[in-house]
């Protein structure tokens, strides 16, 4: 018991500290962090809107798009600040009560309140500005949000590692990740897609997200193709190996 208070001090004691190192001290930061994906959602609403008259799904092209990029940002945004956070904090590793993961801990929990808050903010003026009312399925929300959360703190962590461990892994995963975005039914609904296309884009766990996330805006949506077993055992096989090895790699997280 005297452990876990320590690790929950320390952490909090981190979280803190992440949040005065990227927000500042001032109220820019937190609003720059709803600024930002709010101009990429209305940027790809102009572009598509001057492309075709309707949205892939209702009526909207602002929730539409909002919907694919914010379920999207729960895992990106989570994997991305999750894979600096042993470097950020080296120095204070070298304190015997400052273990690996509570860097972890407390950047995830960073992470996922920033994204909550956001995409809050930035759903909650879209629907204020629509002219019919939206049902809104929380559950549905809820859950591919944390879905999402959890595909990026086993990327986060397994990342963490393997950048230590090979000095080129970095550059490849970066490589790799890039054209997710574009991939992963944030502009398209998978449904929509010709059979061979859409089996090999719903091997890609985040399209399993969006559909998620899009049913909880949009009770029309089906999403026929959604398999959430798929997303969960990708998710948790993820995390497992990153757990297993970052445990076996404490000595390397610390001396380097």
């Amino acid at each position: 018991m005297y452990y876990l208070k320590a690790h929950i001090r320390v952490v909090g004691a981190l979280l803190v500290r992440e949040m005065s190192t990227r927000f500042g001290s001032k109220p820019g930061g937190y609003v720059w962090a709803i600024i930002d994906p709010a101009g990429h959602i209305a940027f790809m609403s102009l572009i598509f809107m001057a492309i075709t008259h309707t949205p892939a799904l209702g009526k909207s092209f602002p929730l539409f798009f909002a919907t694919g990029y914010l379920a999207f940002q729960f895992y990106a945004a989570m994997a991305g600040f999750l894979n600096g956070a042993i470097k950020a904090n080296r120095t204070l590793l070298s304190y015997p009560n400052v273990a690996p993961i509570d860097t972890i801990v407390a950047r995830y929990i960073l992470q996922a309140g920033t994204t909550s808050v956001v995409s809050f903010c930035v759903l909650g003026v879209i629907l204020l500005t629509m002219d019919q009312p939206v049902y809104l399925n929380w559950p549905a929300i809820i859950e591919a949000a944390f879905a999402a959360t959890v595909l990026g703190l086993g990327i986060g962590i397994f990342n963490n590692v393997a950048t230590l461990r090979f000095p080129l892994y970095e550059q490849v995963f970066n490589i790799i990740n890039r054209p997710m975005f574009l991939i992963s039914g944030v502009f398209f609904l998978p449904d929509a897609l010709p059979v061979p296309i859409r089996d090999i884009v719903l091997l890609n766990p985040l399209v399993h997200v969006v559909m998620l996330f899009r049913k909880g805006f949009y009770p029309e949506y089906r999403a026929e193709m959604m398999n959430m077993t798929y997303l969960y055992s990708f998710a948790l096989t993820i995390l497992f190996m990153g757990l297993l090895l970052f445990t076996r790699s404490s000595s390397v997280l610390r001396s380097r």
